[in-house]
């Protein structure tokens, strides 16, 4: 990759990847009929259900979207208490307080910065009614020991799987598939392993959810005869519930089911890049990557180091700045979202809340991952980051 001038190019910590087939794809729908609410939504639903094994998809704008609809989904009751973890962007948590629910804060393990079923277990009261655990830069939660402890405390299951299309968890199971959990939703952010530009999507393998799910989506409305109170006619319609204006476009999906192809090339380029950092870095005092868990096989959405500033003698910022005038881009992924102000006045929530959530966030920072990072990108990285030790 070059720049200006001969310049080496900026590279980003993350960012999409689109060839003349996506282009094409989208191209075909501009000229179409139909640039919304037509066929490529359901076609990409379709592909989405078949690559994970659910029975169901439903596709919307966005994740956030997505997320806040499936806990609307599960009709509970406001008041009660929904737990996810601390170490996530704000929606997995905004998605409990749209629905009138109340988010607790799980802590997270040291080494693949993801909740546990004992850290979401010592956040469960009689109050809670949903757990929401996140596969973290695409590594699959213990899902087995989630569910296990979900069925022993009568809790329903939502993962958070916007970092995990294509990863697949110690028992050779997708996520998406929903063995252990009501509800999976995915994100598909430009930085994502697919994207769609902006959009979500939502697997289960209930049919009361899947439809639940459709009518939020799209107002609450229905044009189904076999569910309509009167049927005066065929321009007809009736709202069940409130609902969302949530829905995606043809445009959008005819680019996903495109991308939905590249996925496994897209995971295997993933995968070899993070090895080769893992292999560059190995036996740096003062650096640790994220461990993955035994038997899984994660398609990462983040490379997320561990640095010890006071080793290596700068703060965070300075490290940042470092590696941005060598062109490398890096991200800090996350602040405990318990720390943000509305939650602090909102809640009561407070600094302590999740010990090594909070350590993790004084460490981490995320280095750049996309499948378009060429073998001499990431020794420009590889290179960067070892000159930060230079006076450790």
């Amino acid at each position: 990759m070059s720049g200006a001038a001969g310049t080496p190019a900026f590279l980003p910590y993350g960012r999409q990847s689109i060839d003349a087939d996506d282009v094409a794809a989208v191209q075909a729908v501009l000229q179409s009929p139909f640039l919304t609410q037509g066929p490529e939504v359901a076609r990409f639903e379709a592909a989405l259900a078949e690559r994970t094994g659910a029975r169901y998809c439903v596709a919307f704008a966005n994740a956030t979207a997505a997320l806040h609809c499936a806990v609307a989904a599960l009709d509970l009751p406001p008041g009660a208490e929904g737990v996810t973890s601390a170490n996530t962007f704000v929606a997995s948590a905004n998605c409990l307080a749209y629905n009138g629910l109340v988010p607790r804060f799980a802590d997270i393990d040291a080494q693949t910065a993801n909740v546990t079923a004992a850290t979401l277990s010592a956040c469960v009261t009689a109050a809670t009614r949903v757990l929401i655990p996140v596969h973290f830069a695409g590594q699959p939660c213990d899902m087995p020991a989630i569910g296990a402890l979900a069925r022993e405390r009568g809790l329903r299951v939502i993962e958070d799987a916007a970092h995990a299309i294509g990863s697949v968890d110690a028992h050779g199971i997708p996520v998406g598939a929903c063995a252990h959990s009501d509800m999976t939703v995915f994100s598909f952010h430009p930085v994502k392993t697919i994207t769609t530009g902006e959009g979500g999507a939502v697997t289960t393998n209930d049919a009361a959810l899947h439809e639940a799910l459709t009518l939020l989506r799209s107002h609450g409305i229905t044009k189904d005869p076999a569910r309509l109170r009167t049927n005066p006619g065929p321009w007809h319609y009736e709202q069940e519930r409130l609902g969302f204006n949530y829905r995606i476009t043809d445009l959008q999906c005819a680019l996903g089911v495109s991308q939905l192809r590249k996925l496994d090339a897209f995971k295997s380029r993933r995968r070899a890049i993070v090895s080769a950092y893992d292999a560059a870095f190995a036996g740096l005092p003062w650096l640790r990557p994220l461990v993955e868990r035994p038997g899984t096989d994660s398609c990462f959405h983040l490379y997320v180091v561990r640095l010890d500033f006071a080793a290596l003698g700068c703060d965070r910022a300075a490290v940042m700045a470092r590696l941005a005038a060598a062109g490398i881009g890096s991200q800090v992924h996350y602040i405990p979202v318990y720390t943000q102000p509305w939650y602090r006045e909102t809640y009561g929530t407070h600094d302590g809340l999740c010990p090594e959530a909070e350590h993790y966030f004084a460490e981490c920072l995320s280095l750049p991952l996309y499948p378009a990072l060429t073998d001499a990108d990431v020794a420009r990285v590889v290179a960067a980051v070892r000159a930060l030790g230079s006076g450790a």
